[in-house]
């Protein structure tokens, strides 16, 4: 059997490169894939570091932009060659969850099935930090990644960049040019992602909030008005916003979020939070009329949008990038403190 490098979640802090089966086409639609360019999603910190409710060991990598090796006699839009971005997330494209745009809930695979996340019980589809991926239904799954865009500046589109656009696009239609609040934290790129967001969706004032002064000058250097503040000091609520984000994944910074939240507003929350269970403060809520949306991003539904966005330069992805590796450096960079990681194939 053909074998390829994958790097593996082996347990907490231990990461290491190891030989796996070489991905094949299984079926007529699929596509096989070779990263060139990998980001480092949020939670990949998370996860490298034990914190993630999987256990290794599993591959790992999931926001990704890859040449295409080869393809499924079925395949029609894709040629060997050809530079795509790779959602992170499996799903059909034709089934009634992937029509009605719920990408992340194709009932055509497994729940959460994805790459580099170990939420499949049989590790089938692999993690981007390998020699090669399998693309299953990649007519529908694959995005042609235009010349215009590097693949450094496009592997986090589908994912953290995405999740970024989301948590404010539905805001401002309904409430077009409205301020925005971002409660920023523990999901740190998404966070700074929506500021851009924000921004190039036309809000006329963005705020920042974080614990962390880092975080606060990116925020401050993409154009938004920023505030230092330690949410589990229940900090008194000076403003309130129509639309808020909450990306600290901490209760405190949630009920900040929605206390913050205005009357009839929309507060969109990142996660879950760390832990298994979340108080909030649902009868405030309540008695305001406070639309509350948390979810997983669709990726394969959102990318074309914030593809657009990219091209055009209303949003800049490498902009919040401060630390860039090849993919042999990955052990180590994995645990770089820093908002966003990218890897590039040497």
């Amino acid at each position: 059997m053909a074998t390829m490098q994958q790097l593996t979640y082996v347990s907490p802090k231990i990461l290491e490169w190891q030989e796996a089966p070489k991905p094949e086409i299984l079926t007529v639609l699929d596509a096989l894939v070779r990263p060139i360019a990998v980001a480092r999603c949020d939670l990949d910190l998370y996860i490298a570091l034990g914190s993630y409710r999987t256990p290794g060991p599993f591959a790992l990598g999931h926001e990704s932009v890859g040449v295409i090796e080869d393809v499924g006699s079925g395949v029609t839009d894709f040629v060997p060659g050809d530079r795509v971005i790779v959602p992170f997330q499996i799903n059909c494209g034709v089934c009634e969850n992937c029509i009605r745009g719920w990408t992340n809930a194709c009932s055509a695979v497994p729940p959460l099935a994805a790459y580099g996340l170990g939420t499949h019980p049989s590790g089938e589809h692999g993690g981007a930090l390998s020699d090669l991926l399998r693309v299953p239904f990649a007519d529908q799954m694959l995005v042609h990644l235009p010349d215009s865009l590097s693949p450094e500046a496009a592997c986090g589109l589908s994912d953290n960049v995405a999740d970024g656009y989301r948590t404010v696009s539905e805001g401002l239609k309904r409430f077009p040019g409205e301020p925005v609040l971002i409660v920023g934290g523990l999901a740190q790129s998404v966070g700074l992602y929506a500021v851009h967001a924000a921004i190039a969706l036309g809000s006329r004032k963005v705020v920042y909030t974080d614990y962390d002064s880092n975080r606060l000058e990116i925020a401050a250097s993409a154009g938004a008005e920023t505030v230092l503040i330690d949410y589990s000091d229940a900090p008194q609520i000076e403003q309130e916003f129509l639309i808020t984000v909450d990306a600290s994944a901490l209760a405190e910074g949630l009920t900040y979020a929605l206390l913050s939240t205005a009357p009839c507003g929309y507060c969109t929350g990142v996660s879950g939070g760390m832990a298994a269970k979340t108080e909030l403060p649902l009868n405030a809520s309540y008695l305001r009329g406070i639309t509350y949306d948390v979810s997983r991003v669709h990726s394969r539904s959102v990318l074309p949008n914030v593809l657009d966005h990219a091209c055009s330069g209303h949003l800049d992805p490498l902009s919040i990038v401060s630390c860039n590796a090849y993919f042999d450096q990955a052990v180590e960079a994995m645990f770089d403190p820093s908002p966003k990681v990218i890897f590039s194939r040497r």
